[in-house]
């Protein structure tokens, strides 16, 4: 008699989900930080610093030391650990609350839905911890007497909320939630039909 196959417990899919992302920012990290910079450079006017990506990677290393280049890691991983796993849980619950009776799944219009739901939930959790990490990963392009100097990702959470408003670690909320809308309706809708082409066509799979 052949034996039974095992299936992955949810919550352990969504902690895989978020620890594999929160992984790869810490190899990404030094490229989300250079993105930052650059996308900052020439802000008010001012000269460009940066001219290309090698140039931003050398200057930071050279003005501020290797290490500089992890600054805001800690809100990489938060984001991570909020984003990636709150949309996985909710694309998962509700892709099983739109599937048939019969445990048909939902056509692929409702999966780029359920995903748009998703990725509109995951980012508005997630926006506090990118504001955080926006903020950390530029402090150091300001002059000293400038620099707010976030500790980590908790300091830089708590002292906005109470140094601004609450409502701060949700500025920008509205158009990431939208980027994340697109990006998860296409993502999480192609990979889940592509993973029900292929388990029909008796591809064996254990994602």
């Amino acid at each position: 008699m052949a034996a039974e196959a095992k299936v992955i417990p949810k919550p352990v899919k969504f902690l895989f989900g978020g620890t594999a992302g929160m992984a790869a920012t810490c190899f990404v990290q030094p490229l989300d930080l250079i993105k930052n910079r650059m996308q900052l450079s020439g802000e008010g006017g001012k000269a460009r610093e940066y001219k290309t990506s090698f140039h931003a990677f050398r200057g930071i290393i050279q003005k501020e030391g290797v290490f500089a280049l992890y600054n805001g890691l800690s809100a990489g991983l938060l984001r991570q650990a909020t984003y990636t796993t709150t949309r996985l849980g909710i694309y998962s619950w509700l892709f099983e609350k739109f599937s048939g009776s019969d445990g048909a799944p939902p056509g692929f219009f409702k999966k780029a839905g359920i995903g748009m739901a998703a990725g509109m939930a995951g980012a508005f959790v997630g926006t506090p911890a990118e504001v955080a990490l926006i903020r950390m990963t530029s402090d150091g392009r300001l002059p000293p007497a400038e620099r707010r100097g976030y500790k980590h990702v908790g300091d830089a959470l708590v002292r906005i909320a109470t140094e601004e408003s609450i409502f701060t670690l949700w500025r920008g909320a509205i158009p990431t939630m939208g980027r994340a809308m697109v990006v998860n309706a296409a993502q999480l809708a192609s990979y889940s039909q592509a993973k029900e082409a292929l388990l029909h066509s008796g591809i064996k799979l254990f994602i």
